[in-house]
């Protein structure tokens, strides 16, 4: 299947079901979302890494604007859905400030194992503990996919882009035991860390990408 949709460029990974807050200040993505809002229909969040507009990314549906500003800015709570693959970038669009792009959405497996994303969700809070970072995952432990731990694991922004491009449950789980695997016995750069794992959940006010 594949179908044309608004798209948002930004520096950040989103996953489906991710729940993303967002402050939005610039026209086109004004535009864009009070488009989307209006009609109901989703727009979607391609990652760029390293200067760059990657083809995978997630399609998102606003929930909810929480507060809009005299001069049109507005914060946001969106939602992911499902993830996509860009075939092709549609720039120019008639009487639009922003771009969209053809995109198909692969086949995406999502039952993975118990037994091991027991074990990923242990290595995430003993990391968490190690860092005195508390975290509700607002959701019960036999519920939690790898897509609902994987923000809070401590991974690059490289190693999550990575993670977006499994399109299979055991591999994502796999992948984070691996990573938690090295990052445990190590714990090095906890302030960086630690950071990373609080920011997330925040407005996030971010450039979109010149492309």
């Amino acid at each position: 299947m594949t179908n044309f949709i608004p798209i948002f460029p930004l520096t950040i990974v989103v996953y489906p079901g991710e729940q993303l807050n967002l402050h939005i200040f610039e026209p086109r993505y004004k535009q864009l979302v009070k488009e989307c809002a209006d009609e109901k229909k989703p727009f979607g969040i391609p990652a760029v890494l390293g200067n760059k507009m990657s083809e995978m990314g997630t399609l998102v549906q606003v929930m909810e604007i929480t507060k809009e500003y005299d001069n049109g800015e507005m914060d946001i709570k969106t939602e992911g859905l499902q993830v996509f693959k860009i075939l092709e970038v549609i720039k120019d669009l008639p009487e639009k400030l922003f771009s969209g792009a053809i995109v198909t959405y692969p086949q995406n497996v999502t039952r993975g194992s118990a037994a091991l994303m027991k074990k990923v969700i242990l290595g995430i809070r003993e990391i968490h503990k190690t860092l005195g970072v508390m975290k509700d995952f607002k959701k019960p432990d036999n519920e939690l996919t790898s897509y609902d731990v994987a923000h809070h694991a401590g991974l690059s922004i490289e190693d999550e882009y990575l993670f977006l491009e499994f399109l299979d449950e055991l591999h994502r789980q796999e992948f984070l035991k691996r990573h938690l695997a090295k990052i445990i016995p190590v714990m090095e750069n906890m302030d960086l860390l630690k950071g990373k794992i609080k920011l997330n959940g925040h407005f996030k006010n971010l450039p979109g990408f010149n492309y």
